[in-house]
Order: C-alpha cells, then structure tokens, then sequence
C-alpha cells in the first residue's frame, strides 16, 4: 500500500517524489537486522577525528545544556585566519548539505534555472526542486565533471547558480586550478558557481584555484566531515563575497549548530598535525583499495579523495548486484547513481581491518554478480 499523501501540502510539495537522496546505513542495519562489519559507504573518515577535538567535547559536555554561539564567532575567526581572509567572508553552519539548501532558499524562485552534471551530488537537486527550481544537467567528459558544458549550458539556459565538485564525488576525479579558474572566467553574468570541495583537503597541491573572497562570482563549499573526521558533527562552512554571505543571517537556523560541534571544529583546526595523519592514512588506504580492485579484475579509477571508485566493467544491475552481496555479507559500500558511472561501485578508505573484510568479500560478491 504507498503512503498517503497529507493534502494540506503544497502544490510544490506534493509534486515532489516522495524519496530522500540517501538510505543511511542504520536503515539498511535494522532492514538486515544485525551491523555492518565495515562501513565503506559514506566517505566518513574511519581514522577518527583529532584527539584534542575529543578532549575538547568532553571537557565541555556540562556545557551542552548551553546552546551555541549562533555567530560561531570563535570558529569563524579561526577559520578567517586559517584562510587569510576577514570573517565577514564566511558563514558556518551545519554541513554542506544546510548551507548548500540555504544557498537555494535565497537564490531560487520557482522557475529558475540551475546547471549540474548529471550522476553529480543528489543532494544540491533535491534542495533546487524543494524550492521550485528547474535542473538542467550535462554529461560528465568520462569520469570528470566539465566545466566547459557546466558553463556553456549556464549560458544557454540562463542559469543562476552552477554545482561543480572538486575533487568529484562519485567519482574521485579532480581538476587543477588552473582549469577551474579558466571556468570561473566563463560564468555568464549574474551566475553564481558553487564550488563543492568538500574533498579538497585530502586532494593534491595545485588544486584548488585562488578566488578573491570578495570575488561575487563564486562561493566556496568546505566541510569537517571528511579528512577532520568530523561527519556526525554536522560543521561546514562557505566563502563568499560578504553581501551574499550576510544573506545568509535572513534564512538560517541561528540555533541549528551544536556547541560541542563549533567546540570540537575549532579543536580540529587547530591540530593540523593531525589532518596531515589522516592524509597519510587515506593515501596509504586508497593503495589499498586500488590493489584490491586489480586483483579482482576491476579497475580503481584516480582518486582524489577519501574513497576509490571502481569500473566493475559491465552494467548499472551487475553493479547493484555487487554492492548487494556486499551488504549482506555485512560491507557497506555504496556506487553512483546514474549511467555510465552506475557501472562503478564506491569503496571509502578506512582502516586495515575493513579493508581486510572487504577484500575478502569482493570475490564472492563479484561470482555472485555474474551469476545473476
């Protein structure tokens, strides 16, 4: 029987699909009725977050009866200082995911038109059709994003905001800085791209571009949640021209954040030799992760992030079928969306153990695949 529909909705409501972009693993947990033995399906950083941000939580728990600074003020002037920019620039709030639908709130009407890759982050269109907003997607250029069609349809279709990721999530490309800034030359006017680089810290030097915090073509994504191991702290924050980031005050939860979260963040920051840890580990891992692929006979795609995208070579159903099997043998992995690159499955780092217990389930799981 489907679900009733409640009709006080509105018009928009109820013309959207009644889904969410992601299935968390607790759900799939309680569906199997037992855990995971590894969980490598949500680019959370298994190497755990620094030791001086869990101190800090855990020196401030009698605290948490207290609700945060809803200026973030101690965060965001570590953060200016960290960047080199005012703090006039940045606005904190609860993950990428928070900012990138107040983002939406404030820039899209119903009937406005926003450009994104097609297989790209689900999460940016499930904000643009909450609001009313048209999605336009172009095709990804192999296994990248491409700025250049990103761009180019923006122009066409008179697009407000442009998505691009970098480094990519599915598929753990990335392009140097200087391609996204020769994109960045190319935003037609009154466009705004959303640079996502929630993986940026864990990506090679020359990466990421240079933007003028002041620059009003742009606004920059960052993100605890993956290299500082911060994931269920819910803390991300964007870079922006100041008259676009003031606009944020006028939609945002000014509540919404955990004083544990700014607490433990602002620890995190500051132990750099920490991230520079976690950085070994993941590279150490994504070697791993890749020489499992060859010797099961896929192929590990580049990666530039915490995860390893892997070509099964065959279709979208042998690859669900894969990540199945995997599941019910207890690995929890997650692949791409849309065709070509539902062909892949997506395998995060983590550390030797799950590793191990992946590797060890894969053969079964691929047999199986190709059994039907």
């Amino acid at each position: 029987m489907a679900n009733p529909t409640d009709p006080r909705l509105t018009p928009l409501a109820q013309s959207l699909p009644a889904t969410v972009p992601f299935v968390g693993p607790e759900a799939q947990e309680r569906a199997r009725g037992k855990p995971f033995i590894a969980r490598l399906g949500a680019n959370e950083s298994g190497f755990g977050p620094s030791p001086t941000a869990i101190a800090a939580m855990q020196a401030a728990a009698q605290t948490v009866w207290q609700y945060a600074d809803p200026e973030a003020h101690d965060l965001r002037q570590a953060l200016a200082a960290h960047h080199g920019i005012d703090a006039a620039h940045i606005m904190v709030g609860e993950g990428i995911d928070t900012l990138l639908g107040n983002l939406v709130r404030l820039l899209i009407a119903p009937g406005d038109t926003v450009v994104t890759s097609a297989g790209a982050y689900p999460t940016f269109n499930y904000h643009v059709t909450g609001f009313g907003g048209v999605l336009h997607s172009v095709p990804y250029a192999g296994n990248f994003e491409d700025p250049e069609r990103l761009t180019a349809k923006a122009r066409e279709v008179g697009a407000k905001l442009i998505y691009i990721a970098n480094p990519d999530n599915p598929m753990g490309s990335h392009h140097d800085a200087a391609t996204l800034q020769r994109m960045i030359s190319h935003i037609p006017d009154g466009c705004l791209l959303i640079l996502d680089e929630a993986y940026i810290d864990l990506a090679p030097d020359g990466t990421a571009p240079y933007v003028a915090p002041h620059d009003d073509r742009v606004i920059r994504m960052r993100t605890f949640s993956k290299a500082y191991g911060l994931a269920g702290a819910r803390v991300g924050y964007a870079i922006g021209p100041q008259p676009l980031i003031a606009a944020f005050d006028r939609v945002r939860n000014h509540f919404g954040m955990a004083r544990l979260s700014q607490i433990a963040a602002l620890a995190a920051l500051q132990d750099q030799d920490w991230l520079a840890h976690v950085q070994t580990q993941v590279a150490v891992a994504r070697d791993r992760l890749a020489a499992v692929a060859l010797d099961n006979g896929l192929t590990p795609l580049p990666s530039a992030t915490n995860f390893v995208t892997m070509d099964c070579g065959q279709d979208g159903a042998f690859a669900r079928r894969v990540v199945k099997t995997l599941g019910d043998a207890g690995i929890f992995v997650r692949m791409p969306f849309v065709a070509p690159h539902d062909r892949c499955i997506r395998v995060s780092c983590g550390p030797e153990a799950d590793i191990m217990a992946f590797a060890a389930a894969l053969p079964t799981a691929l047999a199986n695949a190709r059994t039907g």
